[in-house]
């Protein structure tokens, strides 16, 4: 049970959540899932067709990185929740502040790679479950920090689990602006949800309108939303030396150890993929344009008609649904 009498002067570092090798890890992997999106979507908003093949490795690359970024921010969020009896509010939020990154990310990649999830429906309700388990952990995350801020303990040396039971007079309070800090944290949960309904509807559409521009924007909003838990995590975070508001009894968020190499290090993993399509080892299916003239730039006309109705097709899961309704066969 968590202890909500006597507060610490200090609460000790968590390398497992916060340290720089964690840290770090969530970081380059969205640096490279976003340049990586923004280079596919330039190639064919130009209808480039030279690089195909180049194409077909980023769109794998990316895929890889993607999968791990939400894998990750999924894993990261359950030891929160699981340790909330000892976790303080100040990893709490650097959590809290990962899985945002973690959302961004894979719905970048999703904006991308959405005609490669259309058809395979196996693909496709994967990315929607990972992105609704996504969404629940941070809307409980979200919600724990409001009550924290709403009691002025979110700055505190408690164990955040004291949100919900009376604490005494011991613990650090909260000497932000209470009330912006509400409003922004209500206005993040709002738009979480918000975005989860658009890329629900994204992902299962049949016909795919202004599909570029829907693209475009998507992918400014989602590098804008990571960029801003980029500079949030590295102004707070121990391990780069951010101004954190509680005292801090050692100093392990920035010590180089075995676990934070091996997050750095399982950056790596995806590239041999990478490795073993350049070797022929592995067969990646080409990239599909969206409906439109540009089709015929991305794929070229000759294999548009050795294989006219493949490339574009939405597969229905074999429960509900069919090609052009979503609900009826």
């Amino acid at each position: 049970m968590a202890d909500c009498t006597n507060a610490p002067p200090a609460i000790s570092s968590d390398s497992g959540v916060a340290g720089i090798g964690v840290l770090l890890s969530f970081i380059i992997t969205a640096i490279i899932a976003l340049t990586i999106s923004a280079s596919l979507v330039f190639q064919e908003a130009r209808g480039r067709t030279s690089a195909q093949k180049h194409s077909v490795l980023r769109r794998k690359l990316l895929n890889a990185y993607s999968d791990q970024q939400i894998l990750t921010g999924i894993g990261i969020q359950s030891v929160g929740l699981g340790k909330m009896d000892s976790i303080a509010p100040y990893h709490f939020f650097i959590i809290w502040i990962l899985s945002l990154l973690s959302m961004a990310v894979h719905n970048a990649s999703l904006l991308v790679l959405v005609h490669d999830f259309r058809r395979d429906w196996v693909l496709r309700w994967l990315r929607q479950f990972l992105i609704f388990v996504n969404l629940v952990l941070s809307s409980l995350y979200g919600i724990y920090i409001l009550e924290a801020v709403k009691n002025g303990i979110n700055d505190s040396t408690f164990p955040i689990a004291c949100v919900w039971k009376e604490t005494d007079e011991t613990g650090q309070t909260s000497t932000g602006n209470r009330g912006l800090s509400i409003f922004g944290t209500i206005v993040v949960i709002a738009g979480n949800v918000v975005v989860f309904v658009l890329a629900t509807w994204y992902l299962h559409s049949r016909t795919q309108r202004f599909y570029k521009i829907i693209q475009i924007a998507g992918l400014l909003l989602m590098t804008f939303i990571s960029i801003g838990a980029i500079i949030r995590v590295s102004l707070l975070a121990d391990a780069f030396g951010g101004d954190h508001p509680v005292d801090l009894s050692d100093g392990g968020e920035r010590q180089w150890s075995f676990g934070q190499l091996l997050s750095v290090g399982m950056l790596l993993l995806p590239v041999v993929s990478i490795i073993e399509i350049l070797r022929g080892e592995i067969k990646c299916a080409p990239p599909v344009a969206d409906i439109g003239d540009d089709k015929t730039r991305l794929l070229g006309e000759n294999e548009l008609q050795s294989n006219p109705y493949d490339s574009a097709s939405f597969q229905p899961n074999p429960f509900f649904g069919s090609q052009t309704n979503l609900f009826k066969k």
